[in-house]
């Protein structure tokens, strides 16, 4: 066991997973390892600095066009006044002329940009004059267009559902509506901004709902994941990977790197689980599947869910495997191992969705929270995967990431019970030899369903071959039992009454002449 551990190279502190500023919830690796709370009071405190910096570059150039402008001018004005007195500045005139021009035009170029840096930031450009917000009634095409199945159900569910709360219902569902109706006209802001909006609406909802509740967060959290249904399920196809950032790029990258790591595998990661224990096999695959699932969810609550619940099944195969409870250094290379083995689609573009847009409260605390830190490590290592992490030379780490080699092991090496190989020959990677292994399953299949067929031909044969048989028996039987038919006799009705002879005679008819 202290081999085992000596050759770990995945080790995360648990005081890692937590926020830097010592605040006591969990980090967050896109949040520079902050908490949700504490990077927006650092977002806000920057963008707030940028905000004063913009306005002090902008009256900067302000004043050096103003100074530039009077000073062309009154050069210009001098050297009208007088011609004649200095004719030999007339061509420096000229050539400055057209250089003034192009100062004034990058002058020109500066303010541009600034202006549209003071629009971005200044607070009227996030509130629409009274005209566009007497067209902003209408529906924008993407909420007016027919919506899907899903979302119509989860409207009705919401609707149900603050139909029990009564007058507060209502007003959630108002204030619910006009945000969704807000951000339809929001299209042009990056993600960080759509983020900051939805957070807000979480956090004032939230505000009202706690003094409504008068404290209780038992009352105010079920309202929450309700209300973050509905808004995300609304919102999800204009906020999950928008345009406005390289998150599509991202997961490009993701998936590639995991395919060029095929050939890692679970002895290298030292993970303490057993998959030829039927037990954990099973576990595994759920854990696959539940991590592949969290792309089909839309609402960041469910996304957390198919996390937590890989995660489970993680856990639990690796205490099947050890006979006892998993601890955190087990769990986070076997989430690594299989994060490699799934793939999961769009993994980078779902990190980013589930940290802008889920309710920053399920983030801090709880095992969600911790299940999201340890999968945000495990996309982190997978990215800055090297030799050294897998107890690998530099030189054999290149061959397996060009394919020039495949990785060499034996039973010696590995922890735990195996099948492979024997020892001294190349092990082809895992997919290959996952295959081989099906290919021996399916021949032990072919030998049992042929077997099978002979036994069915000769039941059918035995089946033939029984009437003929029995038909035989009978025959012998007869011929040597033969059967004698005698007559049969039919006696009286009263033929075997023994008291019969002291009856009287019968009747006779007598005919009477009329």
């Amino acid at each position: 066991m202290s081999q085992r551990t000596e050759r770990r190279g995945i080790h995360v502190d648990q005081s890692d997973l937590l926020c830097k500023k010592g605040c006591g919830y969990y980090g967050n690796a896109a949040w520079q390892g902050l908490c949700s709370k504490c990077w927006r009071e650092e977002y806000q405190r920057v963008r707030q600095k940028q905000i004063q910096d913009d306005w002090a570059l902008a009256e900067k150039l302000q004043r050096e066009e103003e100074a530039a402008y009077a000073s062309t001018h009154g050069t210009q004005t001098q050297a009208h006044s007088q011609p004649a007195a200095v004719p030999h500045l007339q061509p420096s005139h000229a050539s400055l002329g057209p250089f003034s021009k192009f100062e004034e035009k990058k002058t020109n170029e500066k303010m541009r940009k600034v202006t549209t840096v003071k629009k971005f930031f200044s607070p009227s450009s996030r509130t629409p004059p009274k005209k566009e917000t007497s067209e902003g009634r209408t529906p924008s095409p993407s909420i007016s267009r027919h919506a899907s199945f899903e979302t119509d159900q989860v409207t009705k569910d919401f609707v149900e559902f603050l139909k029990n709360l009564q007058k507060p219902g209502r007003e959630i569902h108002k204030h619910c509506r006009a945000f969704l109706m807000n951000m339809s006209s929001k299209k042009d802001l990056s993600a960080e901004e759509l983020s900051e909006c939805v957070q807000d609406f979480y956090q004032n909802m939230s505000d009202r709902l706690m003094s409504h509740f008068k404290g209780s967060s038992e009352s105010v959290e079920p309202v929450m994941d309700q209300v973050e249904k509905y808004i995300m399920t609304r919102l999800y196809k204009s906020v999950f990977c928008p345009e406005t950032t390289d998150d599509e790029k991202k997961d490009l990258a993701t998936q590639n790197r995991i395919r060029a790591l095929h050939w890692v595998t679970i002895q290298m990661l030292c993970v303490s689980m057993d998959e030829e224990i039927p037990e954990v096999s099973e576990n595994v695959v759920k854990a696959i599947t539940d991590i592949i699932e969290m792309d089909s969810k839309r609402v960041p609550r469910d996304k957390l869910g198919c996390i937590t619940r890989c995660s489970k099944h993680i856990f639990s195969a690796i205490r099947i495997t050890r006979n006892e409870p998993a601890s955190a250094d087990d769990f986070l290379p076997a989430l690594i191992y299989i994060v490699l083995k799934a793939n999961p689609p769009r993994l980078q573009s779902n990190i980013q969705y589930i940290t802008r847009f889920c309710n920053p409260s399920r983030l801090m605390t709880g095992e969600d929270g911790y299940y999201f830190t340890n999968l945000c490590c495990a996309a982190a290592f997978i990215e800055k995967l090297d030799a050294q992490s897998l107890n690998l030379s530099p030189e054999e780490f290149e061959r397996y990431m060009s394919g020039q080699a495949s990785p060499r092991f034996s039973s010696s090496e590995a922890d735990w019970p195996q099948a492979g190989p024997p020892p001294g020959t190349v092990a082809a990677n895992p997919a290959v030899a996952q295959l081989n292994h099906n290919l021996e399953l399916l021949a032990g299949l072919n030998n049992r369903q042929e077997a099978l067929l002979e036994a069915a031909q000769r039941l059918q044969a035995e089946l033939l071959s029984w009437p003929q048989g029995v038909q035989r028996e009978v025959d012998n039987i007869l011929e040597k039992y033969p059967l004698n038919v005698l007559p049969r006799r039919v006696a009286a009705i009263d033929g075997n009454n023994a008291d019969s002879e002291n009856l009287p005679p019968p009747l006779t008819p007598q005919v009477f002449a009329g």
